[in-house]
């Protein structure tokens, strides 16, 4: 048989379809490299009791040997939370990412008390070359410093990951896209572009990160005798930079509440990408002793997260801040989708322990880290790619990245849209599907993996409640004793429930009764049968749970006989 010439293969395991737990497999030969390997946070009504979402590893567990490195486009959540469940099932990868990606990864398999694999921090214009690839890093801005685009050069071709990002011309920290480095990069020909798509449905461009800025000085220059409470992402160094100057600027102490806020802001100050005077920064423990109008304290909680510090603030939980109504609190993020009842619910908290609140609808609290319309135009336009999948959103988004690039003159024939598991082959006069591989999403609870079945319970349970058929038997006479019925969140009239038990009773006088099978089959023509009549009468569907209790008078008697002797 003729050996199958090597081309370049993309699998997508996450961050196609969806917004979070970005994760691609790229492989050329008998070499592959990942992408990013991230996470994404759980709604509540579809994964109840859920504490995160990562992708399925399957296809990365069958091809372990073949795994050259975890390439990492920055340090934010959806890109890295994945990780540590990587390592812990696949053993230690080679990781390469920014310093502040490094950084952060490393502290997560600290928490989690793991092997530290071999760690490589890069910097704009590094090339790593393992296997068949040579990545080179390219500076992208976006909410979190130390963000790439990565050009990933293979035998043949060139494919360019732009990663997140956005064009801003007056980034806080001076690091601006290296858009001459994408331009040569697309002179020379790519093969394939993986394009982010967040913020396709707006037009123009992306407002800068110096804009937040100006508003948050003005509130703060404008509330001169109140305190001032600003919650933001930890992990956005800029805009946590920036409110640091303004507070030094007029003279007010900062300090830091929120496990993760504090934690990103110490390796950022290590790293030196956060800088400012020990006088100027202040134990959150150590307020008390500060007059109010010369303190501001920066949180994290800006999403309404159930344990996060303002969200405690709010609830009047916190065990070192009380909110009064001599607070100012801006909110400085925008809510996520999915998490607008939380965030309106925490603003409505803080306004009822009277502060004073700001937020998105009302002032310039924050900007995007994501490129609108204008800025995936000259990023179509600069790269110039062959061939070109739209990532990192919803489908709608993916569909209106390919609108875009067909409006460049990009052919119809060379895009596709990618779903997870989808694999795609790069020939040399064509782009195609091939086999799909195993991908999905795993439920991490706590420790544990949780499949869909016990998410399917958990919502029953959360909706129609629960009930518990106790039946007790007399094994050596094959008769039922007793019948006791408990529910959780349902409830029954006293004489449906006589009717249930009547039920019990005629299933069991026509069941045999005599081995496993047979007692399966009894718990299985009860569950049937009270789910039916449980319907009828209340239109619910409780979970059922036939429970029998064995008892033998005979053994009893023995056990008494041998204790006399």
């Amino acid at each position: 048989m003729a050996k199958q010439p090597k081309q370049l293969e993309v699998a997508f395991l996450g961050g196609v379809g969806e917004i979070g737990k970005n994760m691609t497999a790229v492989k050329f030969g008998d070499d592959i490299i990942i992408v990013d390997c991230g996470s994404t946070f759980p709604s509540m009504d579809d994964t109840p009791g859920i504490d995160l979402v990562i992708p399925d590893f399957s296809f990365i567990k069958a091809n372990l040997e073949k795994i050259k490195g975890i390439f990492v486009t920055h340090g934010h959540e959806d890109h890295i939370g994945g990780i540590p469940y990587l390592l812990a099932e696949c053993g230690n990868i080679p990781i390469y990412g920014s310093s502040l990606a490094i950084a952060l990864i490393r502290h997560k398999l600290t928490e989690k008390k793991m092997d530290m694999p071999k760690m490589h921090v890069v910097k704009n214009g590094d090339v790593k070359k393992v296997g068949a690839f040579a990545v080179e890093f390219v500076s992208v801005t976006h909410s979190i410093l130390g963000a790439f685009a990565l050009s990933i050069s293979y035998p043949g071709g060139v494919l360019f990951h732009t990663g997140d990002y956005k064009i801003d011309y007056t980034p806080v920290d001076g690091e601006c896209i290296d858009l001459a480095r994408i331009a040569e990069i697309g002179n020379k020909g790519v093969s394939l572009m993986l394009g982010e798509s967040t913020n396709v449905e707006k037009k123009g461009t992306t407002i800068s990160e110096k804009e937040v800025g100006v508003t948050l000085q003005r509130i703060i220059e404008s509330h001169p005798d109140k305190r001032i409470i600003i919650a933001t992402f930890a992990s956005n160094v800029n805009r946590v930079q920036q409110i640091i100057r303004i507070c030094e600027k007029v003279g007010r102490k900062v300090a830091f509440d929120g496990r993760s806020m504090v934690k990103i802001s110490e390796i950022a100050k290590e790293l030196g990408m956060l800088e400012y005077s020990d006088n100027t920064v202040v134990d959150i423990d150590d307020i008390k002793g500060i007059e109010p109008s010369r303190l501001c304290i920066i949180s994290t909680g800006s999403q309404g997260e159930p344990m996060s510090a303002l969200t405690r603030m709010a609830n009047g939980e916190d065990r070192s801040v009380v909110i009064g109504d001599n607070d100012v609190v801006a909110i400085s993020s925008q809510p996520i989708p999915g998490n607008e009842k939380a965030v309106y619910t925490l603003i409505n908290n803080l306004y009822r322990r009277g502060a004073k609140v700001l937020y998105g609808s009302l002032e310039q609290l924050h900007v995007s880290g994501h490129a609108c319309q204008d800025e995936l135009k000259l990023m179509l336009t600069l790269v110039n790619p062959k061939y070109f999948i739209p990532v990192h959103g919803e489908y709608r988004h993916l569909k209106k990245h390919e609108e875009l690039a067909l409006s460049l003159g990009i052919a119809q024939e060379n895009i596709k849209l990618a779903d997870i598991g989808n694999r795609v082959a790069i020939k040399k006069k064509s782009i195609q599907f091939i086999d799909s591989v195993e991908a999905g999403e795993v439920y991490v609870d706590g420790n544990s993996n949780v499949d869909s079945g016990v998410l399917r319970d958990r919502k029953q349970l959360s909706s129609d409640g629960v009930m518990i058929a106790l039946l007790t038997i007399d094994v050596d006479n094959r008769e039922l004793t007793a019948i006791d019925i408990l529910s959780r969140g349902v409830v029954f009239e006293e004489e449906f429930l006589e009717k249930l038990k009547v039920t019990i009773e005629d299933i069991f006088a026509t069941s045999s009764y005599k081995d496993e099978k047979s007692r399966g089959g009894l718990k299985n023509n009860v569950k049937r049968k009270l789910e039916r009549m449980i319907l009828n009468k209340v239109k619910q569907r409780p979970m059922i749970l036939p429970l029998l209790i064995e008892h033998s008078q005979n053994k009893a008697e023995d056990e008494e006989e041998g204790e006399e002797e």
